[in-house]
């Protein structure tokens, strides 16, 4: 961070222009570091919870766990593609890159979340007791929002949190139930919250 040069008795004084690049520079550092991220983007938000319920029905008719498994991980990268491509949208609209301060420290702490539940998901598969996957993928998903959202609007550690919490009751939960709650949060979750942040925070 570059701070205002002090004044030394006989040093001529600096030019007028120069402290008020330096105070600029000071203002710009300060807003960069205490703004929020306002990237997510609502939109897709919603596009991500049509494609999880389209996923849930899908995945509910195969017969095999391993066709299962790949019904939803076509989903999570369907999932991934279209939430970078709609948070890249609506940085570009907002003017807020996504390197910037806020947006750097929302995906550092969005991430490890996310690895771990990758791990988990081997791991629990190799066991053998997929009927886990649910909950822990709700679980963790929603940690990861809970922590990026941190650096965010309000609503988004607000929407982890709902995550969080269907993904504790899902644990619980007979395993049919599985898909019905991944509908639920990865679909209806990311549409209502999707909606919300499209009509109060600009898309």
């Amino acid at each position: 961070m570059r701070q205002t040069r002090p004044y030394r008795p006989g040093e001529p004084p600096a030019a007028l222009h120069e402290k008020a690049a330096e105070n600029l520079d000071f203002i710009r550092d300060t807003m960069e570091r205490s703004a929020t991220f306002t990237g997510v983007s609502g939109w897709g938000g919603v596009a991500m919870g049509l494609s999880a319920v389209l996923a849930a029905f899908l995945a509910h008719r195969q017969p095999t766990v391993d066709r299962w498994l790949l019904v939803w991980f076509g989903e999570a990268a369907a999932g991934a593609v279209i939430g970078v491509a709609a948070l890249l949208w609506k940085a570009s609209n907002s003017g807020l890159p996504l390197g910037s301060g806020p947006g750097r420290r929302f995906a550092l702490s969005y991430a490890p979340p996310i690895l771990v539940g990758a791990l988990l998901t081997a791991a629990i598969y190799r066991s053998g007791t997929v009927t886990l996957l649910p909950g822990v993928w709700l679980l963790l998903y929603g940690t990861g929002v809970i922590t990026g959202g941190a650096f965010s609007v309000r609503i988004v550690p607000v929407m982890g949190a709902c995550f969080v919490l269907l993904g504790a009751v899902t644990i619980f939960s007979p395993a049919a139930w599985g898909d019905a709650m991944m509908a639920l949060g990865f679909g209806l979750l990311h549409i209502g919250f999707g909606l919300a942040i499209a009509w109060r925070h600009g898309g």
